[in-house]
């Protein structure tokens, strides 16, 4: 937080207790900016719908074993989430996932294979790679060598990933390379892909040095060889990514910050110089139906922050910030994680490595994780078990299990692990499931989303004491979501104190 020194310390102290800031969401993004204001002495309130808070990072228990449901590692880039994982005494949890290639499934022709080295989001630096040439087939790798002769990008130069691979190196590279790793990724197809933002530089590498391939090369050159594909660079924590959720929960009662779950917040209205929200206690499922419904809650605040997903925080805020309604939304898809625990003595040796990811429209499920295969501290908690994870729903396609119950939902991932695996696995191999559903907030990398966060912004920024965080705006990721809650939480907390 920006100091000002001809402020006393005891005065800013002073000023600080007075103020008190409420917190609409209990996600990564709301939890980092209440701590941000509880740390200086601001007094928060933070109140989330759901049972608990985490957001995306959710914890379950399958038959003894605690593990991740949502997300479960982080990217690297940054070093964002390592230096608050170091705040929070974090350490000596962090672990690198286990060495091991991704497979791709669904290839036409082919069935599986192992998902090329060498490329960056799937694009190839040389078509004729052994590994490529297997994807692609050799009628591929011929129509992806004419990147080679064609002429550079010289004006101007394609936002589109997808629709910059395939005029360059063909619709196979695009559709069996480029298009499982966005799916996988990014929920999105390669043609919502901006290429300047999920490969930044591979634009100009391209007009410089005339090829997409050699533009691979090129960049991967350049960083030392090492260069690596969407999502490679991540790290876990031993014990899920829900310890994370816990440290800052600790913190923020080691701070003074209240946390309250099960309150669905109403309304949030700007009165004077402050606020009102109004909200009410969710009604318990297991209650008894003749018990009196709660008194609805009203709370006051000098200042509101907002970490709820898109459609909840537009619902809340449109009312009293109309510009928000001339901030055009965002498409999020609904993905759902059906995680499965296995007795499955096949899959001790990884049939295809730490996960697999598929070629759009081949399989219902997007891609799937053998989480046992991926991290040592899960493979040891589980014994002789396995656990995979298997990804349903992307843009513009809703997870196949949806509809679908509970019961029915496992055993349809149970059928697309067999297959994705390429292992049998009979139903009496499923010893638990579990099912998470949520909202995936579009990424930046998506093509035009950088204008719609910036509008959104824009339009809450002009409101005094407001201010919204989560990946809605910051993009995905804890990567992106971690920094944007400290600079919005600094931003309005230093409305509060210093001026």
């Amino acid at each position: 937080m920006t100091v000002d020194s001809s402020r006393d310390p005891a005065d800013l102290a002073a000023r600080a207790a007075e103020r008190h800031v409420l917190v609409v969401g209990g996600g990564i993004g709301g939890l980092i900016a209440a701590r941000e204001c509880a740390k200086v002495g601001i007094r928060v309130t933070l109140l989330e719908e759901a049972d608990a808070v985490g957001g995306a990072i959710r914890r379950a228990d399958l038959d003894g074993v605690a593990l991740d449901a949502g997300a479960e590692s982080f990217a690297t880039r940054g070093g964002h989430v390592r230096a608050l994982l170091e705040e929070l005494g974090l350490t000596d949890r962090i672990v690198a996932p286990e060495a091991g290639s991704a497979w791709l499934a669904g290839i036409p022709g082919v069935g599986a294979a192992p998902l090329p080295v060498g490329g960056i989001l799937g694009v190839p630096a040389n078509p004729f790679q052994d590994d490529v040439r297997r994807v692609i087939g050799w009628s591929g790798a011929w129509r992806a060598y004419l990147d080679r002769v064609r002429p550079p990008l010289t004006i101007g130069h394609q936002l589109s990933l997808g629709k910059l691979v395939a005029s360059r190196m063909g619709a196979k590279v695009r559709d069996r390379l480029v298009a499982p790793v966005t799916t996988g990724v990014y929920s999105a197809s390669p043609d919502d892909v901006d290429v300047d933002i999920a490969a930044p530089g591979l634009n100009a590498a391209l007009t410089r040095v005339g090829s997409l391939s050699g533009a691979v090369q090129a960049l991967r050159d350049g960083a030392g060889g090492a260069a690596k594909a969407p999502g490679a660079a991540v790290e876990g924590l031993v014990g899920g990514m829900s310890v994370l959720v816990d440290a800052l929960v600790e913190d923020l009662d080691r701070f003074g910050a209240e946390v309250r779950t099960g309150v669905r917040v109403q309304s949030v209205r700007r009165i004077d110089a402050g606020w009102t929200v109004e909200a009410e206690i969710e009604p318990d499922p297991d209650a008894d139906a003749d018990e009196e419904a709660e008194e609805p809650l009203s709370f006051t605040a000098d200042a509101v922050i907002v970490a709820t997903s898109e459609a909840a925080a537009r619902a809340l805020l449109t009312p009293g910030v109309p510009a928000l309604a001339h901030a055009a939304p965002s498409s999020s898809p609904e993905i759902e994680i059906v995680t499965l625990l296995l007795d499955a003595p096949t899959l001790r040796v990884p049939p295809r490595g730490t996960g697999v990811l598929t070629v759009p429209g081949s399989h219902t499920a997007k891609a799937l994780t053998h989480s046992t295969a991926k991290w040592g501290w899960l493979r040891e908690a589980a014994g002789d078990r396995e656990i995979v994870r298997v990804s349903f729903g992307a843009q513009g396609e809703p997870a196949a299990t949806a509809d679908l119950s509970d019961d029915d939902a496992a055993e349809l991932a149970l059928r697309e692990a067999s297959a994705l695996l390429g292992v049998p696995l009979a139903p009496g191999s499923l010893l638990a499931a579990h099912r998470a559903r949520y909202v995936q907030s579009q990424p930046a990398s998506i093509i035009g989303s950088g204008e719609r966060r910036a509008a959104a912004r824009a339009a809450v920024q002009a409101v005094p004491g407001l201010a919204v965080v989560g990946a809605w705006l910051a993009g995905t990721g804890l990567a992106q979501v971690i920094p944007d809650a400290k600079d919005e939480a600094d931003r309005l907390r230093r409305t509060l104190l210093w001026e």
